[in-house]
């Protein structure tokens, strides 16, 4: 086949309206016009060998890159480019040219096919230009947004660490109000242990004068009823009358034995008598009381039978269950890890007669104050747990599901629970969530958590607390619990009727 040297002339506007031609081989782009200059040599592109110019495009392929034919079909591995001009420039294999197919929407790559092509660039540049300025027009609304997300991050950002600033400030006032209420608490039991001290000991003389006075009257009571005759003296026949003083459990007081209890002598007046009756009070059983039986054991598993009058039913038994003894004694152990509470009257000792006497007003007033020091300060100490947990942690909340705490500066995730059910009041349970079975507490129960619902127009987490060991409690607000306001607005007929 016989061909020519095909050159494109391209004709641009330029900005002085002055059309430029820019002439180069079919097929080659104006990236690597500067490769093919007419009438000198060419150079294969991969650098292989060297043509003359004439041999470029004459549809027979010698660079091994198929450079040599951009315009033809001569090389396998060829490609043509496609101008496209008010389109986009585009390349096709060289096995598309003349193949009667309209690849080039300049048409040009049929040029000798006797395809009929209609040229689209103008066309398709024109929808593309639309969809351009479009995802412009979508690109720029986003950028806007994107700019307003990143300033609404760092406002909410420096919000946050504005806030943790506070807090820190804060809980440095917290730590230094602890430790004053602390020194004060300290400070106020001092006096109060002392008074309570004083108190006590008080009671304890008390106590003890009364019983000398009692057991001078048992011991008085005693010598009389041991004083047969009358005749002022407790002899050792008289000391015999009573069994009960035996030494050696023969049932017989026998008169050595009389003598040894009372120290040897034979008769004793009241003042020795003092020293006899140390030796006999714990035995002796008085005349004017009567004597009681000895109590007899029942073995652990005998069932005591109810007592039967013959023309009535038996009495029925008090039905008294291990569960009732057992939330006795939780009771107790509950008691006994609440702090001492401010009491006027102390318990009464069962072992005396009368309780120990109400505080005096001066005692009770160092009482009352190193209560409320244990108050105050207790309150100061879980209000600064709750800001240093704010400070320490991050709370998430995945509603029905999960509640988790997470350290804010390195750390594992700990389970406060997990969706359980709505717990709220009878007239809207909707307002409070229950979260259970969470991560156990060291030598405690499992976390749990209860988050409160308020109306609001924002949904945030607005608090967190541990009201009690292992309790946490969240304040969240949301749109969503936000009831219809009552009507206020007032009809005409309604006006009528007020």
């Amino acid at each position: 086949m016989t061909c020519v040297h095909l050159l494109l002339t391209l004709v641009f506007a330029v900005s002085l309206g002055t059309p430029v031609e820019i002439q180069r081989p079919r097929g080659v782009p104006l990236t690597k016009k500067q490769f093919y200059v007419e009438n000198k040599p060419f150079t294969c592109l991969d650098g292989s060998r060297t043509i003359s110019f004439d041999r470029v495009n004459d549809d027979y392929c010698d660079c091994k890159d198929g450079s040599d034919e951009p315009g033809t079909a001569a090389c396998p591995n060829g490609s043509f480019h496609c101008t496209n001009a008010g389109y986009r420039p585009m390349f096709i294999p060289s096995s598309r040219i003349n193949d009667g197919i309209c690849d080039c929407c300049d048409t040009t790559d049929e040029y000798n096919s006797g395809a009929k092509c209609e040229n689209t660039c103008k066309e398709l540049g024109r929808k593309e230009r639309e969809v351009l300025q479009k995802m412009a027009e979508i690109t720029k609304e986003g950028f806007l947004l994107k700019q307003h997300l990143i300033e609404e991050a760092k406002k909410g950002q420096q919000e946050k660490q504005s806030k943790v600033t506070d807090m820190q400030g804060n809980k440095k006032q917290l730590d230094e109000k602890v430790e004053v209420l602390r020194t004060v608490k300290e400070t106020a039991e001092q006096p109060e242990k002392e008074a309570k001290e004083r108190h006590l000991k008080a009671w304890e003389e008390q106590k003890a004068a009364i019983r000398l006075e009692k057991d001078k009257a048992k011991m008085a009571e005693a010598f009389l009823e041991l004083d047969d005759n009358a005749d002022g003296f407790v002899s050792v026949s008289e000391l015999q009358s009573h069994a009960e003083l035996d030494a050696d459990a023969d049932g017989t007081l026998t008169e050595t034995e009389a003598q040894g209890l009372m120290g040897g002598a034979e008769q004793v007046d009241t003042s020795t008598f003092e020293s006899v009756w140390p030796n006999i009070k714990d035995k002796y059983h008085s005349e004017s009381q009567p004597e009681e039986p000895a109590p007899v054991e029942t073995p652990p598993d005998e069932v005591k039978e109810p007592v039967v009058d013959n023309d009535s039913e038996p009495y029925p038994e008090d039905d008294i269950s291990e569960e009732e003894d057992e939330e006795d004694e939780d009771d107790y152990h509950e008691d006994d890890d609440k702090a001492p509470p401010t009491i006027k009257t102390p318990e009464k000792n069962h072992e005396d007669e009368e309780a120990m006497p109400s505080y005096d007003a001066d005692t009770q007033a160092l009482i009352d104050a190193a209560q409320k020091a244990r108050d105050d300060f207790e309150e100061a100490e879980k209000a600064l747990r709750e800001m240093d947990d704010q400070i320490r942690y991050i709370y998430r909340l995945c509603p029905f599901n999960r509640v988790s705490q997470k350290p804010k500066y390195g750390g594992s995730e700990t389970n406060l629970g997990t969706w359980g059910s709505w717990s709220g009041p009878e007239n809207n349970k909707y307002l409070l969530m229950k979260y259970d079975h969470g991560t156990g507490c060291w030598q405690g129960p499992n976390r749990s958590t209860t988050v409160k619902l308020t109306c609001g127009k924002e949904t945030v987490v607005t608090s967190t607390s541990e009201p009690s060991r292992c309790e946490y409690l969240i304040e969240f607000t949301t749109p969503a619990v936000c009831q219809e306001p009552a009507n206020t607005d007032l009809s005409p007929h309604d006006h009528e009727e007020l």
